[in-house]
């Protein structure tokens, strides 16, 4: 995959972007973006989105529905722009340039069965995010209701899909999102499963995106619901109801000291997130999305 141009476009890389809203932050994404295939998956059917979108060059599909993230990642893949090319998935809170998308490229192919990379990304403000994080098991969750998480191994780890160029041989092995995963931990899932089939995914920490984080969602406690939820999935996905259940036990009891301690707003956070794996956050979320 070369840097020739295909119909005026940067061949090699395809770019998607899954919108809910928030077009002033699409309008910001898609500004840099004018040499490349975008294309632009709208759950929330906004005309607002569809006009930015085609001004912008990118191509435009009204789900109708809310489909979710990895619903709507896989609806843009079954319409490829440049079938067989890598493909950039973009959050519509974050913000990359020409030259890093070219360096995370070339990363991606630097050396063999390379599934995905990613950049460091910054915030509004500067600070940086955390971009790696290890795969959710059930032995951290339990070593840390005991205080005794730092004796767990944090390796191997999944970089999150807010800026994720995906290796389109990986693509093509281990196939498209679950789209159980509604919101969250679809990425980790993926990756997971390329992990598990040899692939590996790394984070290229000399390149930097910048990230609003959580632009599109301004109800927290809402957010907390489906980051939860699709944990939960993850955890009943690979390592069954057993595994779960452990994790979310080891979680509702680990939190007792924060619901004893803390006061104000820190003992209501610890209290609400008590509560909601106490009743299981996909039993939550499912009353979320039903309203």
């Amino acid at each position: 995959m070369g840097d020739a141009m295909v119909d005026g476009l940067e061949a090699g890389v395809e770019i998607v972007v899954v919108a809910y809203g928030a077009p002033d932050l699409i309008r910001e994404a898609l500004a840099p973006l004018r040499d490349f295939a975008v294309t632009v998956v709208d759950n929330s059917s906004m005309p607002e989105i569809e006009r930015i979108a085609r001004e912008a060059g990118a191509a435009y599909w009204d789900t109708g529905a809310n489909l979710g993230f990895g619903g709507g990642v896989n609806h843009a893949l079954a319409r490829r722009r440049l079938p067989g090319s890598d493909v950039l998935l973009l959050n519509p809170d974050a913000v990359v340039s020409p030259e890093v998308i070219s360096r995370l490229h070339q990363a991606l192919h630097a050396q063999p069965m390379i599934a995905t990379v990613g950049p460091a990304q910054v915030y509004a403000d500067g600070s940086h995010q955390q971009v790696t994080w290890p795969y959710p098991k059930p032995a951290q969750f339990l070593a840390d209701a005991v205080k005794l998480g730092r004796l767990v191994k944090s390796e191997p780890r999944y970089v999150i899909g807010s800026v994720l160029l995906m290796n389109a041989a990986a693509l093509e092995a281990v196939g498209g999102f679950d789209e159980d995963f509604f919101l969250y931990a679809e990425e980790a899932d993926w990756q997971y499963r390329a992990m598990r089939a040899g692939w590996r995914n790394i984070a290229v920490e000399d390149v930097t995106a910048m990230h609003v984080g959580a632009g599109t969602s301004t109800d927290l406690d809402r957010r907390e619901v489906f980051l939860q939820a699709g944990l939960e999935r993850f955890l009943r996905k690979h390592h069954g109801w057993l595994g779960w259940q452990l994790s979310r036990w080891s979680i509702v009891i680990g939190g007792l000291p924060r619901v004893l301690v803390f006061r104000g707003e820190r003992g209501r956070a610890a209290r609400a997130r008590m509560a909601l794996f106490r009743r299981g956050p996909v039993v939550v979320e499912a009353g979320i999305r039903s309203k």
